[in-house]
């Protein structure tokens, strides 16, 4: 299955993608007023969905929907940094021995073909593709051999990061949550249609040049790991998301730095769970194109 949340015309909606359509929930009789996949997953199975959509959903044509970030009303957005081996080695920082988490917005996101902001404050805007785990069910304490139990899917990331707001303090949040700044899917890929779940390949282009390919075999903590780490101190609820850290050849350990601009073109693809598209724009030039819209 795979899931979605869409724009058509100035309507928002959520279901599941079927051929060539979309099939909305939104509108769907009996889902007590749910607002999107987070609250809908906290009251129905993926299956009692799934059936209601194809028994009741509205089709919309896909080349009718703006897609959004798969999950537009969850509880929590957590990310991991030096995740992967590779990545670690390559900034000079030792291994961590426990995760090192932060927290994203989620208007720091927007869906697949929209265009996310180049931000006018810095010239150090650089992409970092991941994969994201999404959560299905809730819980608390969970055990590493339960963890997998609470995994809906699975999807794309461009977890891209401001590196100089980054290095203002300890604290990385100002330079990992500017607005628009990253993006996240084409949809949430549940596990039954993920292919290769043990490892999962990663790969960033820029401008079609191949700057990223990692697989999941190096990460230092795995997905069990993380789900018990995080659920010791907060509860995991349906429809949250945890990225899971980026890969080596980051922009700025390259030599000279590759930062992105306005006019590039980023790709992630996690082969089994969808290629990521964006392009990069001027912030101010879209917020002026939004003003006048």
């Amino acid at each position: 299955m795979q899931l979605v949340s869409f724009e058509c015309g100035k309507r928002r909606g959520f279901g599941f993608i079927e051929g060539n359509a979309a099939l909305d929930l939104s509108r769907c009789p009996g889902l007590r007023g749910c607002s999107g996949w987070a609250s809908a997953l906290s009251q129905y199975s993926i299956e009692h969905l799934h059936g209601l959509a194809l028994r009741a959903g509205r089709r919309c044509a896909l080349e009718e929907i703006a897609l959004l970030p798969p999950i537009t009303d969850g509880d929590k957005i957590l990310c991991l940094g030096l995740n992967f081996r590779d990545h670690a080695q390559e900034t000079g920082l030792p291994i961590p021995e426990k995760p090192i988490l932060f927290t994203r917005f989620g208007s720091s996101f927007v869906g697949h073909g929209e265009p996310v902001l180049a931000p006018s404050v810095s010239q150090q805007f650089d992409y970092e593709g991941e994969l994201a785990i999404v959560i299905g069910k809730r819980g608390r304490g969970v055990s590493p051999q339960r963890a997998m139990d609470y995994v809906l899917g699975y999807t794309v990331v461009a977890e891209n990061s401001v590196r100089d707001w980054q290095s203002h303090s300890r604290q990385v949040t100002p330079g990992k949550n500017f607005y628009r700044s990253g993006a996240m899917g084409p949809a949430c890929v549940s596990r039954d249609e993920a292919l290769d779940e043990e490892c999962f390949r990663i790969i960033t282009r820029l401008n079609g040049l191949q700057v990223q390919d990692g697989a999941t075999s190096e990460l230092i903590f795995s997905i069990e790991e993380v789900l018990a780490y995080v659920s010791t101190f907060a509860m995991l609820i349906p429809g949250d998301i945890v990225c899971l850290g980026t890969p080596a050849g980051v922009g700025m350990n390259r030599k000279p730095p590759c930062w992105m601009a306005a006019g590039d073109v980023l790709e992630v693809e996690i082969p089994g769970i969808g290629t990521l598209r964006n392009r990069v724009v001027a912030e101010l030039a879209s917020e002026q194109s939004e003003l006048c819209a």
